[in-house]
């Protein structure tokens, strides 16, 4: 990671020995292999509170994980921690909202964090390899990453491609590649 204020972290997270479970990782290596200028990346099986200190040296972070429910083949929603009090947390299982609640709390980072997810079928076995429909969502969110990242109209495809979860209606994406 280099952490210039200007650039754009793409971080994959993720367990690619689980299947499905390694669409973050996988993002996050293809996006690495077109050397964007502008934009960082970084992977790791999880989400580490150490992250947070990362997060405030960005002008905005995406968080790139596996979906096991939502729309296919992705979706794409700003992470929103206003509201959200002190959090209680262990070093086994840390959110991305808790990432960027930390980095604001410790850190004062006002970073923009959305959440990029891969909808994924194959979990919990122990398997190198992506199911083929995960695959198949990943060439889609790969391209659509590509050219949110360098766009960086994050708040439009957030409106566009918004899990209904996350209060933003839609019946799905409809990107093509």
């Amino acid at each position: 990671m280099m952490g210039d204020a200007a650039n754009i972290l793409l971080y994959g997270y993720g367990n690619p020995g689980r299947g499905d479970d390694g669409l973050g990782p996988a993002l996050a290596a293809a996006i690495e292999e077109m050397a964007m200028p502008g934009i960082d990346v970084d992977a790791n099986y999880q989400l580490t509170v150490e992250d947070a200190a990362e997060m405030g040296r960005y002008a905005a972070v995406v968080f790139a994980d596996a979906a096991t429910e939502g729309p296919a083949p992705f979706w794409f929603s700003r992470i929103d921690d206003s509201g959200i009090g002190r959090l209680g947390w262990t070093s086994h299982s840390v959110s991305p909202v808790q990432v960027v609640a930390l980095a604001r709390d410790l850190f004062g980072s006002k970073v923009a964090a959305y959440a990029l997810g891969v909808r994924g079928y194959a979990f919990g076995e122990l398997d190198e390899g992506l199911s083929a429909p995960a695959k198949d969502n990943l060439g889609q969110a790969v391209a659509f990453a590509r050219r949110a990242l360098a766009e960086r109209r994050f708040e439009h495809y957030a409106r566009e491609f918004g899990h209904p979860a996350a209060g933003l209606a839609t019946s799905g994406p409809t990107w093509k590649a």
